[in-house]
């Protein structure tokens, strides 16, 4: 099977080719978290998402904080919710200061699994770039940190 980076020539460009190549390792490696997630958990990678963002703020999230964070569209978002809130994972609650708003939260349930997700799903990625030396993978930080815009809200200095 072809990858993404087959798609470059050898007259590309080379940012073009660095990113086909970027892509292509991103692809490899998501591909296999969504199957060991489907196999081991019988869950998606954007449930696991979501259910990562609400495990952050233990105090819930608005949908639409929950859209912008995922940078998918509510419809998504509603469709995830419905599940995991059918599942006794997640829970909607009315806002305390926006009666427009609706609050999602994990379950205690929801938390013990996502939880136990997170932890298979890092000693997957540990497994996954495990080949890196932990050199090579400082400096490939390092390097794309500068494709990475810079926060104005995070003193440079920190």
């Amino acid at each position: 099977m072809t990858d993404l980076e087959s798609r470059a020539q050898p007259g590309d460009h080379q940012a073009l080719r660095l990113w086909l190549r970027m892509l292509s390792c991103t692809t490899r490696i998501e591909d296999a978290l969504r199957q060991r997630l489907r196999q081991r958990f019988g869950t998606t990678l954007p449930r696991f998402d979501l259910l990562a963002q609400l495990d952050r703020f233990p105090e819930g999230l608005t949908m639409r904080a929950l859209s912008q964070r995922l940078m998918v569209t509510g419809g998504n978002v509603t469709g995830v919710v419905d599940q995991l809130e059918a599942e006794g994972w997640a829970r909607r609650t009315a806002h305390p200061q926006d009666r427009r708003a609706i609050l999602v939260q994990l379950t205690p349930a929801g938390r013990r699994q996502f939880r136990k997700m997170a932890a298979e799903h890092e000693a997957w990625v540990v497994e996954l770039l495990g080949h890196l030396s932990p050199a090579q993978t400082q400096q490939m930080h390092v390097l794309l940190s500068a494709l990475k815009p810079q926060d104005p809200s995070h003193d440079s200095a920190h």
